[in-house]
């Protein structure tokens, strides 16, 4: 059986703000098929190495690639898709509908003259229909629920048919119930969409029967590894005793 394909290779990556080291010499492989859970306490660079990764921060030293081009060589950013922590924080009088919203996604990438054409709506709804909106197209977005509004979101980065999913603390201010059927799209999405996800969390407890790898940052890697392995590991020990939010739920 050949090896997965590397899709995002992180080698010796080193970051700081104003000279203080928030990375140091991250060395990180994501296959093709991988679901990976980012963890780590606050201050812990998770955000900050997804960044890297999406080329929206450039390291301080190292190299990242992307489907084994050099990130600011690549091209082909229709493979990326990306929800920032902030995908729902927006004005609440926002008019545009469900379907405007995912539709933007592909009016990015157009002149302004261009015309819309009948392929790419049936994209937007075949968006919708993957994550359960396309019966709520029509309807503002500002008064759905923020659960609701996530997976518009998500809809929004799958329009463009990415290989690759990137989730910043996806759940923040998401219901218990919520979290578990947002969990579950991933984990839709993972196996049956084959879309490889990368996921900065705080709590995988509520994400430990779909991950298959985990990341563990405290500035340096301190583990990466499979998740199995991760919850009989001294690193996830440690965390616990220290009181990090970081939960296992064995099943």
């Amino acid at each position: 059986m050949s090896k997965p394909e590397a899709q995002v290779v992180v080698k010796n990556v080193w970051f700081a703000y104003d000279k203080k080291p928030v990375l140091k010499d991250i060395n990180l492989i994501v296959q093709a098929g991988d679901f990976l859970a980012l963890l780590g306490p606050n201050g812990a660079g998770k955000t900050t190495l997804l960044k890297i990764m999406l080329g929206l921060l450039r390291p301080t030293a190292g190299e990242v690639f992307l489907f084994g081009t050099e990130i600011h060589a690549f091209k082909k950013w229709e493979l990326i898709g990306y929800v920032p922590q902030t995908a729902t924080h927006f004005d609440p009088l926002f008019p545009a509908t469900v379907w405007e919203v995912v539709a933007m996604a592909l009016l990015a990438k157009k002149k302004p003259w261009a015309r819309f054409k009948e392929g790419k709506k049936e994209g937007v709804l075949a968006a919708l229909r993957v994550v359960g909106m396309e019966e709520r197209k029509h309807e503002p977005i500002s008064r759905l629920s923020s659960g609701q509004q996530q997976r518009v979101f998500i809809a929004r980065a799958l329009v463009n048919q990415p290989r690759i999913l990137f989730l910043d603390e996806p759940t923040t201010g998401i219901d218990a119930e919520t979290h578990e059927q947002f969990y579950n799209l991933l984990h839709y999405l993972n196996l049956e969409k084959k879309i490889t996800i990368i996921l900065v969390t705080h709590d995988i407890g509520i994400v430990n029967r779909h991950v298959n790898k985990v990341a563990c940052l405290q500035e340096n890697l301190i583990y990466h590894g499979t998740h199995d392995e991760f919850c009989r590991s001294q690193v996830f020990k440690d965390l616990v005793s220290q009181g990090n939010h970081v939960i296992s739920h064995q099943h």
